[in-house]
């Protein structure tokens, strides 16, 4: 017997040891829980009301094991180390082992800790709460084999659900009832809801929420209390919300908004003023109903008011607004200019008539006090990264740039890196193909759509009058964003490359559900310097390089919507729905310039600017997700993303950079990224990976999805995918060869390459007769582990088609198994 097999034998005796001395110290008159039994549901009727209380219900009744698995009440890990570690070490003097116990033992769950009865009467009134008024909760232990380990099992009767017979809404002044009234499609409460506490607190916020957004301030949602009648109509509840009396008169009237004052503090002066309990106000300016303070020594305010006021919702004379109040404060914090913002609404005083008369003014005006806090205006950041592209190429990057806020005193936002990277070639035949990068980068960001002579102003308006509320404010304030960025590639021996790009874009949002997103100005710029002779070689014998490392200049020009489903959709058509759609064109404008102004023919190729051929073409990408809800813990996603573009004028093809590709952990998951298409293209004649990976690229795609996802156990959630879709291009057919260009144009094997790789390439192109065989289709499992800031994601893809001949006539026509599947690790969602 080797010294290895002694040692695993070893290893397994100890494992078994210690699984069989985890009831070791179990007192005499206890067991070990080790989880839950699947828990019985009797008398239901299965809907969305019951998976919500089921939910409830079995977060009431979740009872931890030693060694739970995720976090779950019925499954363990096979091995509870902690247990293992307190069973090992607890009692001992020894200071490594009280070390050990502290550190890694976990003290064994007990049943007369569990308390199950307990626990059965809380899931008890969680029934009663969703208003399953006779259900009951009972419970059981379940002896194991081994008896000093138990296991509980629970039954839930749920019995009759008591639902809403009527409504009505009594004691609301005639103004508060019309405002009801003219919501009632809005309702939590309709006839035949369950009788829930959770949806009662619904109906009764919703009017809170609907008074205090129409100018009712003080009103809160105690207020108002629900009276039930359970006994006129069997199993069925007639219901009133009332309002209560001897309520304080200004909860029952509107108010106004009245004059915004503005207090400009940075960190240092928010601490002096608490200490000393002074102001640390020395400057100030008022214009109307506006007055903003400051103390920095400076005639102008650090900010410009309008930069405040344009994220402000609430303003002058309008009633106040308790979703404006909210969308304010984080409109004004998603601005990174303040640490701190905080708003504070103050009943204006009441005055006297005059002197004579003591009667006093009925007000219902709210000024404003908004107090901002600065960040500090400077951040350096540093950051490190390790890249591994899927073409073969590893190395390390470095990354130091520094960001600058308010930098005009307009809420402006620099950032400014310097970056650089060395990354070498892992394929042994290219190994000599290292390469090293630098360069900077640079963007500013405006908060607001700054166009040329376009000037915002705010109209100063006479204290003696209310002012006139302004015109409807957007969702999300509107947005200028500037980026610069230019590199230099080396990679000795053989060429230095340098790549500029730039681009000016407009963001605004005008709902909660519609997007926009125009860029009249984008450029990419990329212009080889230096050629060696060896590099000339190199392309000569590998003329698709060419496709990534040619020379080109694109002047873009794009647009994107983009529809999210608001929080308050109830349409089962648009709810949980996301839809994108890109617009772009490259080349145009200038190519319109030429034609009329240099004289050029709109056909004509080869046209340059800046010494380069600028592309020529229009582009639209559409991309759609549909999620369905199926019950509290699992979803049916379905995403489709379709694309096409043409290029005419002064291009031939689009570049390599603005090309679709399929394949990778967002798309046909069962293959590896640029590893099927253009349509039948099989690239069986190219032996380089990466000239395959140049080539399977295509001027128009079809991507569809479907993922079903559910959780498994506490933060871990599985999924199991069905996915089809390609790439084709127009392109690709003029890479046909000619029999006469090879040495031997008489060899049969010569002619039998040509005729095959010609069959291939035009096999690249779109085809609606061929359309469903060559769509590449796979399935697969994944798990998601959500840590809420991110989700981390495993998916094993599975094919079952691939889109070219490979010698099989069936459907599933992937012949060796080491082909059908690829294993994907990614963070966050495909989609």
């Amino acid at each position: 017997m080797t010294p290895y097999i002694k040692y695993l034998i070893l290893a397994i005796c100890l494992v078994v040891t210690a699984a069989c001395s985890t009831t070791k110290q179990i007192p005499d008159d206890d067991q070990l829980f080790i989880g839950l039994t699947d828990i019985d549901y009797e008398n239901y009727q299965k809907d969305d009301h019951f998976y919500t209380t089921q939910e409830e219900v079995e977060a009431a009744l979740a009872t931890a094991p030693n060694g739970a698995l995720f976090g779950s009440s019925y499954y363990r890990s096979p091995f509870p180390i902690g247990l293992w570690v307190w069973n090992y070490a607890n009692g001992s003097s020894g200071k490594f082992k009280q070390f050990l116990n502290k550190t890694f033992g976990k003290q064994p769950v007990l049943m007369s800790q569990i308390n199950p009865a307990l626990r059965a009467s809380v899931a008890q009134s969680v029934l009663r709460k969703n208003g399953y008024m006779h259900g009951r909760v009972d419970y059981h232990e379940v002896p194991q084999k081994n008896p000093k380990k138990m296991k509980i099992g629970y039954t839930v009767i749920m019995d009759t659900l008591f639902t809403v017979d009527t409504l009505a809404y009594i004691n609301f002044p005639p103004k508060m009832q019309a405002l009801i009234d003219s919501t009632m499609d809005e309702a939590r409460i309709k006839a035949g809801s369950p009788f829930s506490v959770a949806t009662l607190d619904g109906e009764r916020s919703r009017i809170s929420q609907l008074f205090r957004n129409n100018g009712y301030y003080y009103y809160q949602p105690s207020y108002t209390s629900f009276l039930a009648d359970t006994f006129e109509v069997q199993n069925r509840v007639k219901l009133r919300l009332q309002l209560a009396d001897s309520l304080p008169p200004q909860a029952l009237r509107p108010w106004h908004i009245g004059n915004i004052k503005v207090q400009l503090r940075n960190a240092s002066s928010t601490t002096a003023s608490r200490s000393s309990r002074t102001s640390v106000f020395t400057d100030s300016i008022e214009r109307g109903f506006l007055k903003v303070l400051w103390a920095t020594g400076k005639k102008r305010p650090p900010i410009r008011a309008r930069v405040i006021l344009s994220d402000l919702q609430l303003r002058p004379g309008s009633l106040f607004s308790n979703d404006k109040f909210t969308r304010s404060v984080q409109k004004l914090n998603a601005t990174g200019v303040f640490s701190s913002v905080d708003l504070q609404l103050t009943p204006r005083s009441t005055q006297l008539l005059n002197s004579s008369t003591p009667q006093l003014l009925n007000n219902d005006t709210l000024d404003l006090t908004l107090n901002c806090t600065f960040d500090k205006p400077w951040d350096v950041y540093i950051e490190t990264n390790f890249i591994n592209r899927t073409i073969g190429r590893m190395g390390p990057e470095l990354k130091m740039g520094a960001t600058r806020r308010n930098l005009f005193r307009g809420g402006e936002i620099l950032d400014i890196n310097l970056h650089g990277s060395y990354e070498w070639q892992t394929n042994a035949e290219e190994s000599n193909m290292n390469t090293y990068q630098y360069g900077a980068d640079g963007s500013i960001e405006f908060p607001r759509i700054l166009l040329p002579r376009f000037k915002r102003r705010i109209a100063p308006t006479p204290n003696t009058q209310r002012p006139t509320p302004s015109r409807k404010q957007p969702y999300a304030s509107p947005s200028t964003i500037l980026k610069l960025s230019t590199d230099i590639i080396r990679r000795p021996d053989y060429y230095k490359m340098h790549i500029v790009s730039g681009e000016w874009t407009y963001r605004w949002q005008p709902t909660e559900a519609s997007r926009h997103e125009f860029s009249p100005i984008t450029l990419k710029y990329q212009f080889m310097n230096t050629r060696t002779d060896k590099f000339e070689e190199m392309i000569s014998d590998n003329p698709y390089l060419l496709l990534a490392m040619d020379d080109y200049f694109i002047p873009k020009m794009r647009y994107t919507y983009t529809f999210m489903s608001p929080t308050s959709n109830v349409s089962p058509l648009t709810s949980n729905l996301r839809w994108e759609t890109t617009i772009e064109e490259s080349g145009n404008v200038i190519a319109l310039y030429d034609m009329l102004i240099q004289g050029y023919d709109w056909n004509q190729k080869n046209k340059t600017l800046f010494k380069n051929p600028y592309s020529q073409f229009v582009k639209i990408e559409t991309d759609l997700t549909k999620t369905w809800n199926l019950d509290t813990k699992s979803q049916l996603v379905a995403h489709l993303n379709a694309g096409v573009m043409w290029s005419y004028g002064n291009s031939e093809e689009a570049p390599f950079s603005e090309c679709f590709y399929a394949g990778g952990a967002n798309t046909v998951r069962a293959f590896a990224v640029r590893s099927i298409g253009p349509g039948a293209f099989s690239a069986l004649g190219i032996n380089s990976r990466q000239l395959a990976y140049l080539m399977r690229n295509g001027d128009s795609k079809l991507i569809m999805n479907l993922e079903y996802r559910r959780q498994l156990a506490g933060s871990l959630y599985g999924a199991l995918f069905l996915d089809a879709g390609n790439i084709w291009s127009t392109a690709t057919a003029n890479y046909t060869l000619n029999v006469d260009d090879f040495e031997d144009p008489e060899y049969e094997y010569t002619k039998i390459m040509v005729k095959a790789w010609n069959d291939d390439v035009q096999n690249s192109k779109f085809q609606l007769s061929k359309l469903f065989k060559q769509l590449a289709t796979g399935t697969g499992i994944g798990l998601r582990y959500d840590l809420e800031f991110l989700v981390i994601r495993l998916d094993w893809g599975f094919g079952l088609h691939l889109p070219y001949d490979t010698g099989r006539s069936s459907y599933f026509n992937i012949r060796r198994f080491s082909d059908m599947h690829t294993l994907h690790f990614a963070v966050g969602y495909p989609f």
